[in-house]
C-alpha cells in the first residue's frame, strides 16, 4: 500500500480554492454545529459470514498478516473521480459494501491459533479540523460524513482502528505481512468465492430481480428510442436509471447493440440508432449496495415482432441454451456445459449449410469452424464481480465440477457479421444471445432470471404488454 493511500489525500482542487486560512476562520468554521449521537447501527446480514470466510484465509495463510485493501478512489478526470467501490475480496472478507470509505484495510493476522480481524479506516473528522471544510477531496463539508470507528464496528462486528495507526502496524508485522500482490493469496481469495452462501445468495437474487426491472425500463424505452438517432443511449439509459434506483450501480457497462452492433461482442459505445426491423440485444446487470451484481441479455425485436429468419436464428440460440439447463447439475463439468451448446451450434449452423464439412468434422478441436459465429464461452462464474473468481485456477473454475451454491451464466449466441461473406446476406447484421443467471441446487440449476421471458412468443407479448 502506497504511503499516499494511507494518508489524506491531498486536495486536488488546491490550486483554485479560495477558502480563507487563518486561524480565526478555522474558529469560526468550526463552531456552533449540531452533535448529533447516532445509534450505534445494527450488525450487518453479512456478518453472519464473514468471521468463517476470514478464518478459511487465515489457515490457509497460517503465520502470515494478511491485508486486504479497499483502495483509492480512482481519479477519472483531474480533480473528479469515478463513483468509489473497493476491491471485491475486501467487500467479500468483511461485508461492506457500497458505504466502504476508501483506503481502508483489513487485516487478517494469522500469527496465532485464534483469527484476529483488525480493520482500519479513515474515521470522521470533527468539524473542527481544517480538513472538515478545507480539503475537498476528503471534507466532510464537501463530501458527507464518514462513519466513527464505533459505528464501522458495530456494523461489521469487527475491530477498527483510525487509519493514521496503519503504519506503525504495517512496520511491526514486518515481513509476515502479504497483500494481494501475493499471487497465492490472490488466487485463494478468488476461489473462496466460487461457492456462495447463503447471504450471497440471497443478495445476487436482489440484484438479478433488480435487473428484471430494468429490462422492464428497457422495453418501455424502445419506441423512444427508435426516434432518436442515438437511440441506443436512450436504452442504456433506461436501464441505468433502474440500476441506480434499485442497486449501487451498474455491475459493468451496459452492451446495448441494435442491428449489426450486436455481433460487436463488447460493443459499449451505444451511440447507434435503433432501427425499427432490427433486432436489439441488451446485455446488463444491476450491482446492489452489498456489490453482488447480476449478467442478463436478451435479444429483442425494436418493432415487437420476430421476423422469420429472427425468430429462427433466435430459436438456435434458445435450444443450445435449453440444452445446457437440461444437463447443469453437480458433477458436470463446466467445459462439458460449454462443449453442449457447441454441439448445438455446430448442428444449427451445419444445417443452415455454413459449415464446409459435417458437425464431427466442425467439433474436432482442430477445426471449430462454427465457433466463427460464436467465439465466446458458454457461462462463467457470477458474484461481487462480473466475470467472478477470475483469478482462480482453471481446474477450480472451467475444469471444475459444478457444487451447489454455485452462480454463473448460461449464454450461447450466434453472431453473423454484416461482412460475412460465408453466410447469406440475409443473415448478415443479425446477433443474438440469450444469457440467465443459474444456481446450482442438489439435483440440478435453478434460473433465477426465469422470470424474464426467453421463448420469442413470450418476449412479443413481454413486449406488446409493456408498450401498451
Amino acid at each position: 500500500m502506497s504511503n499516499d493511500a494511507k494518508q489524506p489525500k491531498a486536495d486536488p482542487g488546491a490550486n483554485r480554492s479560495r477558502t480563507p486560512t487563518s486561524q480565526q476562520f478555522l474558529e469560526y468554521m468550526g463552531s456552533n454545529w449540531a452533535v448529533h449521537h447516532p445509534a450505534p447501527p445494527a450488525a450487518a446480514e453479512a456478518c453472519a459470514f464473514t468471521p468463517q470466510r476470514r478464518n478459511r484465509v487465515a489457515a490457509a495463510f497460517a503465520g502470515e498478516v494478511i491485508a486486504i485493501e479497499a483502495g483509492a478512489a480512482k481519479t477519472r478526470s483531474n480533480d473528479t473521480e469515478y463513483r468509489y467501490r473497493p476491491h471485491s475480496a475486501f467487500a467479500h472478507l468483511t461485508g461492506w459494501g457500497s458505504a466502504t470509505v476508501p483506503d481502508s484495510v483489513l487485516i487478517i493476522d494469522a500469527r496465532s491459533s485464534e483469527t484476529k480481524a483488525i480493520l482500519f479506516l479513515r474515521e470522521t473528522a470533527g468539524k473542527g479540523t481544517a480538513e472538515f471544510f478545507a480539503n475537498s477531496a476528503i471534507g466532510e463539508f464537501w463530501v458527507g460524513e464518514r462513519p466513527s470507528l464505533e459505528q464501522v464496528s458495530n456494523l461489521l462486528q469487527i475491530e477498527t482502528r483510525s487509519l493514521k495507526e496503519f503504519d506503525a502496524f504495517k512496520a511491526s508485522a514486518g515481513a509476515e505481512l502479504i497483500t494481494l500482490e501475493n499471487d497465492d493469496l490472490a488466487e485463494f481469495v478468488s476461489e473462496l468465492r466460487l461457492v456462495k452462501d447463503d447471504y450471497e445468495i440471497a443478495e445476487m437474487r436482489k440484484a438479478v430481480d433488480a435487473s428484471i426491472r430494468g429490462f422492464a425500463e428497457v422495453a418501455k424505452s424502445l419506441d423512444r428510442a427508435s426516434k432518436h438517432p442515438r437511440g441506443e443511449r436512450i436504452v442504456e439509459t433506461a436501464f441505468f436509471s433502474q440500476a441506480r434506483a434499485d442497486g449501487n450501480d451498474l455491475g459493468y457497462e451496459t452492451i446495448a447493440a441494435s442491428g449489426h452492433h450486436a455481433c460487436t461482442l463488447h460493443w459499449i459505445i451505444n451511440d447507434g440508432p435503433v432501427r425499427d426491423g432490427d433486432l436489439i440485444l441488451v446485455d446488463a446487470g444491476v450491482e446492489v449496495d452489498s456489490l453482488y451484481t447480476a449478467d442478463v441479455t436478451r435479444t429483442m425485436p425494436v418493432n415487437g415482432k420476430f421476423s422469420e429468419l429472427q425468430r429462427e436464428i433466435y430459436q438456435a440460440v434458445l435450444d443450445a441454451a435449453d440444452a445446457v439447463f437440461a444437463m447443469a447439475k453437480p458433477g458436470v463439468k463446466f467445459s462439458e456445459m460449454h462443449k453442449t451448446a457447441m454441439r448445438v451450434i455446430a448442428e444449427k449452423t451445419h444445417g443452415w449449410g455454413f459449415l464446409p464439412g459435417t458437425v464431427e468434422e466442425s467439433l474436432n478441436p482442430e477445426n471449430q469452424h462454427h465457433r466463427r459465429w460464436m467465439v465466446h464461452g458458454t457461462g462463467h462464474h457470477l458474484g461481487l464481480d462480473v466475470h467472478d473468481c477470475a483469478q482462480a485456477r482453471r481446474d477450480m473454475s472451467m475444469e471444475a465440477e459444478l457444487k451447489p451454491g454455485m452462480i454463473f451464466t448460461i449464454e450461447p449466441g450466434l453472431y453473423f457479421h454484416k461482412d460475412d461473406l460465408l453466410v447469406p446476406e440475409a443473415f448478415r447484421g443479425i446477433g443474438v444471445r440469450i444469457e440467465d443467471d443459474v444456481l446450482v441446487t442438489e439435483t440440478g440449476v435453478e434460473n433465477l432470471s426465469a422470470a424474464l421471458p426467453r421463448e420469442a412468443d413470450e418476449i412479443e407479448a413481454w413486449l406488446a404488454n409493456l408498450r401498451s
